[in-house]
């Protein structure tokens, strides 16, 4: 579910010093567009897609790799139209189950102390 290789390259390439902040701003950003996904449930493919690219890049870049190919899947079928076959309340839970195993893990693979 999460990348840890991912995890620790990213604190490499930012500094243990900053991850903290960055992860912090990271969380932020996506729990506020999930929040907006799952209160303003966009129907066009256009919007679909945007707001999954959106997540897709948040999720590799924090490791969220599960979540991360869940959103790439569903930006395909929104660009193709499949607006009915993303599943949102998936993708709103597995950014759910993502973060869970990310804060309740993370102390054992990086320096991210969850506050």
């Amino acid at each position: 579910m999460i990348d840890w290789v991912q995890i620790r390259q990213l604190e490499e390439d930012i500094g243990v010093e900053d991850f903290g902040e960055v992860v912090t701003l990271f969380m932020a950003e996506v729990d506020e567009a999930v929040s907006v996904l799952s209160n303003n449930r966009p129907k066009s493919p256009e919007d679909v897609a945007s707001a999954l690219h959106f997540l897709k890049g948040s999720a590799y870049n924090l490791g969220f790799k599960t979540f991360g190919d869940y959103c790439s899947e569903g930006e395909i079928l929104a660009q193709n139209g499949q607006v009915g076959d993303v599943d949102l309340d998936k993708v709103i839970s597995l950014y759910a189950e993502s973060k869970t195993a990310f804060f309740s893990q993370a102390s054992n693979h990086c320096s991210f102390e969850p506050g």
